[in-house]
């Protein structure tokens, strides 16, 4: 028996959707500036060493590897609006609690671990609750379009994010902007309060497991999605082993500041924005399938620009390697994640979304950790370059799928 939601009565979808982007937007820029902060904090504050920094990086993903299959479920039986705000709530606490202990001089790298962990799990359930609502509240023929809304509003806090902490970080020290992050998971939580909740009317009979399998064989029979699902691992592999490695060798190998840190990372920002503005123009040009291979396969050339930097008279070419690189992945991420949004029937969609995430952002902790190790072993600089050349497998694997003889995804393939 399948799922039917309802809203409340309430505002309008306009207002609706705003209201969700404004909740969404506050989050979002909390979270970007902490991706500064968390790393700088256990570097500086606490002399992290590689080993230990790309573990905390790990630890902050690996919920997705023990959590996603079954948030699908959770989602669809959950009143939507009541969990995210609970989960935001969860968030507050979590990353609050370490400027608290900072302050009271008790700030420790196992409280570290364990901030990064719980605020993982949250984050888990609160990404697939928000990719199963925007398809509730927004018509098909907008999807491609709000997706890019998204995508460049996102891009955009990941470009301010990082250059606005980096500046805080030399005026208040990595732990305020940590601060900062919690107030915009309150933010968020009052914001999403306002939406209407959507009540499941019939809850599924089957049993969890079972809803999970479908939602698995969905994705892994499907001749488009499972390739896209490869293609976003891969992707996501080597992009947690760049963001683990990226504050490390900015500190310890070319010798910059906080601030310079922060404005580097924000480049991958400025490429995901750039990403977003042309992905629907380019997916109507030459296809949507089409465009995930040209897109990541540039981002992956420029991506060998970035291991390039030596020292900060050369530090450019790490900032355009980062934007490059997002370039690419974000129209990825867009084509496909329309794709799915469009192509799933709606009682699956919140199962194939917890699939789709229980893989490719399941590599998430493996590539940070694993780019912890071969930097221990054998250097910054040489696993920096292993990352980046890596980053061209991705699309690769696109091209000598299925997906390479199509031009749209929805497309039967060509001979």
């Amino acid at each position: 028996m399948t799922t039917e939601t309802t809203a409340a009565p309430g505002p309008g979808v306009a207002q609706v959707f705003w209201r969700y982007w404004l909740a969404t937007t506050v989050s979002e820029v909390g979270s970007a500036m902490t991706a500064v902060a968390l790393p700088l904090v256990a570097v500086t504050a606490l002399k992290a060493t590689a080993l230990e920094t790309t573990l905390l990086a790990a630890t902050s993903q690996v919920a997705w590897l023990i959590l996603s299959l079954p948030a699908g479920v959770i989602v669809q039986r959950a009143p939507l609006r009541g969990l995210q705000v609970a989960l935001d709530l969860v968030r507050l606490v979590a990353i609050g609690s370490l400027p608290v202990a900072w302050w009271m001089g008790h700030l420790t790298y196992p409280h570290l671990l364990v901030a990064a962990f719980v605020s993982g799990l949250a984050t888990v359930l609160f990404s697939i609750g928000n990719t199963t609502f925007l398809p509730a509240i927004i018509e098909k023929e907008e999807l491609s379009s709000r997706n890019s809304l998204m995508s460049g509003t996102l891009a955009v806090t990941q470009t301010g994010g990082p250059s606005v902490s980096g500046v805080l970080i030399q005026l208040t020290g990595p732990v305020g902007v940590l601060a900062i992050d919690a107030v915009s998971y309150l933010v968020s939580a009052i914001t999403l309060r306002t939406l209407p909740e959507r009540r499941p009317l019939v809850q599924p009979q089957a049993r969890p497991l079972q809803l999970i399998r479908e939602g698995w064989n969905f994705v892994v029979r499907h001749p488009v999605m499972r390739p896209a699902v490869i293609y976003a691992t891969l992707v996501n592999f080597m992009n947690a082993a760049l963001v683990a490695l990226t504050p490390l060798y900015l500190v310890r190998e070319v010798k910059a500041s906080a601030t310079v840190v922060g404005l580097v990372i924000a480049m991958d920002g400025v490429g995901a924005l750039l990403g977003s503005a042309v992905a629907t123009k380019l997916s109507r040009r030459i296809g949507t399938a089409r465009a995930m291979i040209v897109a990541s396969t540039f981002g992956g050339v420029l991506a060998l620009a970035i291991p390039l930097t030596t020292s900060m008279t050369n530090i450019y070419f790490y900032g355009l390697g980062m934007a490059g690189f997002s370039f690419g992945v974000v129209i990825g991420s867009i084509m496909a994640k329309t794709h799915r949004q469009t192509d799933t029937p709606p009682e699956l969609l919140s199962r194939v979304m917890a699939t789709v995430r229980f893989v490719s952002w399941g590599a998430l902790p493996v590539g940070a950790a694993l780019s912890g190790v071969l930097a221990s072993a054998a250097g910054l600089s040489t696993a920096l370059w292993v990352t980046c050349a890596g980053t061209l497998v991705a699309p690769l694997s696109l091209l000598l799928s299925q997906v390479g003889r199509r031009r749209d995804l929805s497309d039967e393939p060509q001979a």
